[in-house]
C-alpha cells in the first residue's frame, strides 16, 4: 500500500471514529446509497442460498477494520472440540493471491493464503479451506476433511450461504463509530442488523443483551525460535511497536498498559511486510501481533531475533459456550 492509500485509509479512520462532521455530512449521501445497495443485496442473494449436510456457524460483524473475530474463532474450535465436534473453518483469505478454493495448510505463505487463515491453523491445526465463493469453500472443506461442523469467519454478509448461527462481534471500544454506512461511517450494515443474530460478543465492556469478551497476552514468544519471555520484563524499556492490524491502537494500549515505552509503527490491516518495514537503526526489540509474525518469520537473521509477537487468547464466560452447545443440540434435533 503506498503512502498516499495509507493516508487516506487514516483519513477515512477519522471522519468515522473522530470529529469530522463536515466530511461525514459530504459523504452521507453515497451512505445512504450503500445502506439501499446492501439491503437489495441481501434480499436477492437470499434467494440463493445453498444448504450444507452439517451445521454452519457465521462469525462476523457490521463494521469494517477488526474486532477480534480471529481470537473467537479460535476460542470457538477449541470448546467445539471439547465438546466433541469436530469443526473446521472457511474464510475469504483476504490479502492472499489464491484463486479459487484451496485447503490451507501450516506452511503455506501468508502472501498466498491470507494472514489471519494461516494464523488459525498454525495455532489450532483446524482444517481450513480459503475462498472467495464461501459455498465452495465449504463444499471442498467437507469433501476433503472429516469436519462435521463449519465455522464461516466473517461470513456475516455471504447471504448465499446458509447459516444456522450467527456471531456478531462488536468493538466494546468503537462501537459503531459515527453511525453511518461506508464511506461516511464503518458500517457495512446498519446496527439494527445485530437484531436477527443469535449471539453478539462485545470485545471489551459489553452491554445489555451482550457477552463480553477479554483478550489477553502475557508472554512473548521469539519470532523464529522456541525462547518466551514474559511481557512484564520489558516494563520501563523502549521498543519498536509494530503493527498492521484492524484496530492497532488496541495493540498499542496493551502495551503501554504494560508499562512500555513505544515507538509505534501501525501499517493498514493485512499489510504485507517486507524487510525495510522492520529495519531500524538501532537495536531496540521489536514487538508485533501474532497476525503479523506469520508475514516475517523468513526476513534475514539480523532483524528476526530481535523481533518477538504477542500470542492472545480470547476469554468469555463460561456460560456463553453452554449457551451455543445447546443451541447445536437443538438444531440436531431439529
Amino acid at each position: 500500500m503506498t503512502a498516499i492509500q495509507q493516508g487516506l485509509a487514516a483519513w477515512f479512520d477519522s471522519v468515522w471514529y473522530g470529529n469530522r462532521p463536515l466530511a461525514r455530512t459530504m459523504l452521507s449521501p453515497l451512505s445512504y446509497l450503500f445502506c439501499y445497495l446492501a439491503k437489495q443485496r441481501r434480499a436477492k442473494l437470499s434467494l440463493e442460498q445453498q444448504t450444507f449436510p452439517v451445521p454452519v456457524l457465521v462469525v462476523g460483524n457490521i463494521t469494517v477494520g477488526g474486532t477480534g473475530k480471529t481470537p473467537l474463532v479460535i476460542w470457538l474450535i477449541e470448546q467445539l472440540r471439547i465438546a466433541g465436534y469436530r469443526p473446521g473453518v472457511v474464510g475469504r483469505g483476504f490479502g492472499g493471491k489464491h484463486i479459487g478454493v484451496k485447503l490451507v495448510r501450516a506452511h503455506d505463505a501468508a502472501s498466498e493464503v491470507g494472514d489471519e487463515p494461516l494464523l488459525i491453523v498454525q495455532r489450532t491445526a483446524a482444517p481450513l479451506v480459503v475462498g472467495k465463493d464461501r459455498n465452495a469453500a465449504i463444499a471442498h472443506l467437507l469433501a476433503q476433511t472429516d469436519s462435521n461442523l463449519v465455522i464461516s469467519d466473517d461470513g456475516l454478509q455471504h447471504y448465499r450461504m446458509k447459516r444456522d448461527l450467527e456471531i456478531a462481534v462488536v468493538d466494546g471500544a468503537r462501537r459503531f463509530g459515527n453511525g453511518y454506512c461506508l464511506p461516511a461511517g464503518p458500517l457495512r450494515e446498519k446496527p439494527k442488523r445485530l437484531t436477527e443474530c443469535d449471539f453478539i460478543v462485545s470485545n471489551g465492556a459489553a452491554q445489555s443483551g451482550e457477552t463480553a469478551m477479554q483478550i489477553r497476552g502475557a508472554n512473548l514468544r521469539s519470532l523464529v525460535g522456541a525462547e518466551q519471555q514474559t511481557l512484564s520484563l520489558l516494563q520501563g524499556k523502549t521498543v519498536h511497536a509494530v503493527t498492521g492490524i484492524g484496530n492497532p491502537a488496541r495493540f498499542f494500549n496493551s502495551l503501554k498498559q504494560a508499562g512500555l515505552n513505544l515507538i509505534e509503527h501501525a501499517f493498514p490491516d493485512h499489510h504485507q511486510f517486507t524487510a525495510s518495514d522492520l529495519s531500524f537503526q538501532d537495536d531496540l526489540p521489536i514487538l508485533m501481533t501474532e497476525k503479523d509474525a506469520v508475514k516475517c518469520r523468513d526476513f534475514p537473521a539480523e532483524l528476526t531475533h530481535k523481533a518477538w509477537y504477542l500470542p492472545i487468547e480470547a476469554h468469555l464466560d463460561a456460560v456463553f459456550a453452554e449457551k451455543i452447545m445447546r443451541r447445536l443440540k437443538e438444531l440436531a434435533h431439529g
